[in-house]
């Protein structure tokens, strides 16, 4: 199976990119780069005239999402372990800034593979972040989630000074990890940044079928029955493209701006519960659907986004209304036809093997 790039959107354009330490375009270390958010993200930095750096070690089998830009010039992949010293440093050479996607994303997964997470998303991530400052590093962005909040009351708007609540050893990890870098500010010359990211949603070259926006919609679209538990339960939605440009925007943002703080990635208006996203594709698609009590998620949670918006000057540009029709039209096209049979691409199911649950 080869995935076409033309046959997916392409994010990014041309702009003035800051100079790094070799004098040339700054280059960027994607820790994960070859994931779901981390391969929209490495195309949006290459189109921009960046140099870009992978580090993955294709959890998921997954290195077909990046083989289409292997001879882009300023591209360079590094195929490893995150938790290797040997391997950073070779990931680490020339860069200027590191962003930092990798970790075992999502509830399930960690659940079902906990040592392993508590490995990759504490320990490998701490070991990370020590090494920054030994290859001079300017600027370090570290993906976390809004699942860190957990159980807000539905009349509150989470912001960054709201109580964290994980519900989840994955939401645990990212909180720890938070939690390790700010405090840390004081002995690091590096200049890191927190990003709390909504759900994700949208078309990647890596596509992800467990995420509530995409798994809905290829559900519907392809007019199989669909059980939707808890379906007054709130979440957020951020557009990966808009993911992308958010971590662009606090690279390029000055430094006392970004120095240790915290944002809420996504829009006010991708606020949704569940039926309300169940109503956007009924007005698409006539499809299935069957609303259940009682599931096993107890995460109900809205958020704000207006810290990023004022501070930073950054807004959403993609809303799940518009993604909808993009979606169905795309599944019964037929582009994600082999979506079934290659589940563990498609989504965070499974971890190959040969990847040992600690170093």
């Amino acid at each position: 199976m080869t995935l076409q790039d033309s046959k997916l959107p392409q994010a990014g354009a041309a702009g003035a990119v800051p100079t790094g330490k070799s004098g040339g375009p700054a280059r960027v270390c994607v820790v994960g780069g070859a994931g779901y958010v981390g391969s929209v993200l490495v195309r949006t930095l290459l189109a921009r005239g960046y140099g870009v750096t992978v580090l993955d070690n294709f959890l998921y089998d997954h290195a077909l999402s990046v083989e289409g830009i292997y001879d882009e010039p300023g591209y360079r992949l590094v195929n490893g372990d995150l938790r290797r010293a040997d391997v950073v440093a070779q990931a680490l050479d020339g860069v200027d800034h590191v962003v930092l996607l990798a970790s075992l994303v999502g509830d399930p997964i960690s659940k079902k593979y906990p040592e392993l997470t508590r490995s990759v998303n504490l320990d490998g991530s701490q070991a990370l972040f020590a090494a920054l400052d030994t290859h001079d590093i300017d600027r370090f962005v570290f993906t976390s989630t809004c699942s860190n909040y957990g159980l807000m009351d539905d009349n509150t708007l989470a912001d960054e000074t709201s109580s964290l609540n994980p519900l989840s050893l994955y939401a645990e990890t990212k909180v720890g990890f938070e939690q390790f870098v700010l405090g840390q500010l004081d002995s690091h010359k590096v200049c890191p940044t927190l990003l709390r990211i909504a759900t994700a949603f949208g078309m990647s070259q890596r596509m992800r079928f467990d995420l509530t926006v995409n798994e809905f919609g290829r559900a519907m679209a392809m007019k199989t029955p669909l059980d939707v538990y808890d379906k007054d339960t709130w979440r957020p939605y951020a557009h990966v493209r808009d993911i992308s440009g958010a971590i662009i925007k606090v690279l390029e943002s000055d430094s006392a701006k970004v120095k240790g703080e915290v944002f809420n990635v996504g829009s006010d208006d991708n606020n949704y519960t569940k039926a309300m996203l169940v109503e956007e594709f009924l007005r698409h698609v006539d499809a299935p659907v069957a609303f259940v009590e009682k599931g096993a998620d107890a995460r109900n949670y809205r958020v704000s986004f207006a810290k990023i918006r004022t501070q930073l000057g950054f807004e959403a540009q993609h809303s799940v209304a518009e993604f909808v029709p993009q979606l169905i039209s795309a599944v019964q096209d037929g582009l994600y036809g082999r979506a079934d049979t290659l589940k563990t691409y498609y989504g965070n199911y499974q971890v190959r093997d040969g990847v040992p649950d600690t170093l």
